[in-house]
C-alpha cells in the first residue's frame, strides 16, 4: 500500500470527483487519501458531505467515507497532503485556471478535467491513445511556472472522443473535412433525470460552448509541439451540432466525412480494430486491451449495450457505410464520464506515472 501515490480529488463531491473516487476505488498505482471541495464540505466527512448526493450506479467506496473533507482553497494544506492532485473543480473559468496553477507552483502535479487550461499553449491537452508525445511540451511549461515537478496537464471535452479517435485512425485516407452531430447525455451536465425532470422525453438543440470546443480541440490534439507550445493542426475542417438528449450516460455521434485518398470500407474497419498506441504498449491499467470496436449490426452501437465497452475506456463504431455527398459515415459512441471525462485523466495520470512525470513527493 505504502508504494501507492497519494492522490488527492480536488471537487470531490460533484459528479466527476464521484466518478474518480469510483474508479480509483482498487487503483493498483494510485490511492486517494485526499479530498478537497468548497468551504461549505469542508470539515464534514466526505460521507456526510455528499449526503443523499451520490450519483454513481456503484456505492461509494468505504475507504472514502469517512475521510474529512478539505477545503479547496487551502491550496498549501492541501498540496502538502499528495503526491499529485485530479482536478474536477466547479469554478468559473478565471477560478479554475488561478487554482490549478497555484497547485502546480506547490510542486504538485495537475492533472484536469476542466476545460480552463485547454488551449494553454504549454499545457498539454490528451488523449494518451493519440497524442502521447504532447506530454514533452511540460518541460517548457515548468520553466514557465518555476517549478521542477508541478505543472499541469488536461484531458480534452467529452464529445470528441466518439469521433476524434476513429478519424486518427483513419489518418493515412487524408480526411479533409468532417460534419459531426453529438447526441450528448444528460451526466454530461453533472446531473441525473432526478436532478433534471424536463430532460425526460426531451431533447434540447443547445449546449453552451459545444460546438466550438468539439471542431476546435481535435486539431489541437493533431498538433505539434513548435518553440515550447503546442501549434494546432490545420485540418480536416470540422463543423458540428450538439444535441442534449435524454440518455443518462453515453455521448453518441453521426459523423460525415470526405477523405483525399479513397479507402475501401474493409480498410476502414481494419484502421479501426487495429489501432493501438502508447497505453495498449505499456498496459496501462486503465487502458483498454483494444481501443475501437466495430460493430456490424445495423442497429449498433447502442447506448444501453455499448457504453460500458472496455469498462467505458472503449470507443464503439458501427454503421459505416458510403454517402451520397460525403464519401463515408458512421456512428460512434462513447462513455462521457469515463473515457471522456474521470477515467481519460486516470489514463493521462498513468501514462505521465510511466513518462516519468509523475513521481512520489
Amino acid at each position: 500500500m505504502n508504494e501507492k501515490l497519494k492522490v488527492g480529488i480536488l471537487g470531490g463531491t460533484g459528479m466527476v470527483g464521484q466518478r474518480f473516487i469510483s474508479l480509483l476505488e482498487n487503483h493498483p498505482w494510485f490511492e486517494v487519501t485526499t479530498i478537497a471541495a468548497s468551504p461549505r464540505s469542508a470539515g464534514k466527512t466526505y460521507e456526510d458531505a455528499v449526503g443523499d448526493r451520490w450519483k454513481m450506479d456503484t456505492p461509494m467506496p468505504e475507504v472514502v467515507k469517512k475521510i474529512v473533507v478539505m477545503n479547496v482553497n487551502e491550496v498549501e494544506k492541501v498540496a502538502s497532503e499528495v503526491d499529485f492532485v485530479f482536478s474536477a473543480v466547479d469554478m468559473t473559468k478565471d477560478e479554475i485556471k488561478a487554482i490549478e496553477e497555484a497547485y502546480a507552483k506547490t510542486e504538485t502535479p495537475v492533472v484536469s478535467n476542466n476545460s480552463a487550461h485547454r488551449w494553454t499553449p504549454d499545457v498539454p491537452m490528451v488523449v494518451p491513445e493519440i497524442n502521447p508525445e504532447h506530454m514533452n511540451v511540460i518541460e517548457f511549461q515548468r520553466k514557465r511556472l518555476g517549478t521542477t515537478r508541478g505543472f499541469i496537464a488536461v484531458k480534452p471535452n467529452c464529445s470528441i472522443q466518439s469521433y476524434a479517435p476513429v478519424l486518427t485512425a483513419w489518418k493515412e485516407f487524408e480526411p479533409y473535412e468532417v460534419v459531426a452531430t453529438t447526441y450528448q447525455a444528460i451526466s454530461g451536465a453533472g446531473k441525473t433525470f432526478k436532478d433534471w425532470p424536463e430532460m425526460v422525453g426531451n431533447i434540447i438543440p443547445y449546449i453552451g460552448g459545444e460546438e466550438e470546443k468539439s471542431e476546435k480541440e481535435p486539431l489541437r490534439i493533431w498538433g505539434k509541439i513548435e518553440d515550447g507550445v503546442i501549434k494546432p493542426a490545420d485540418g480536416p475542417v470540422i463543423t458540428t451540432q450538439c444535441i442534449r438528449v435524454p440518455v443518462l450516460n453515453g455521448h453518441t455521434s453521426a459523423v460525415f466525412v470526405k477523405f483525399k485518398k479513397q479507402p475501401t470500407k474493409e480498410q476502414l474497419i481494419e484502421k479501426l480494430v487495429n489501432f493501438r498506441g502508447v497505453p495498449q504498449e505499456l498496459e496501462l491499467p486503465s487502458a483498454p486491451k483494444q481501443f475501437i470496436q466495430y460493430l456490424e449490426e445495423d442497429n449498433r452501437p447502442q447506448v444501453t449495450l455499448d457504453v460500458n465497452y472496455e469498462n467505458g475506456m472503449g470507443v464503439s463504431v458501427g454503421r459505416l457505410r458510403e454517402d451520397t455527398v460525403y464519401d463515408w459515415k458512421f456512428v460512434g459512441l462513447s462513455h462521457n464520464t469515463v473515457r471522456g471525462a474521470a477515467g481519460g485523466a486516470v489514463l493521462c495520470a498513468e501514462l505521465l506515472k510511466a513518462q516519468g512525470y509523475i513521481t512520489k513527493k
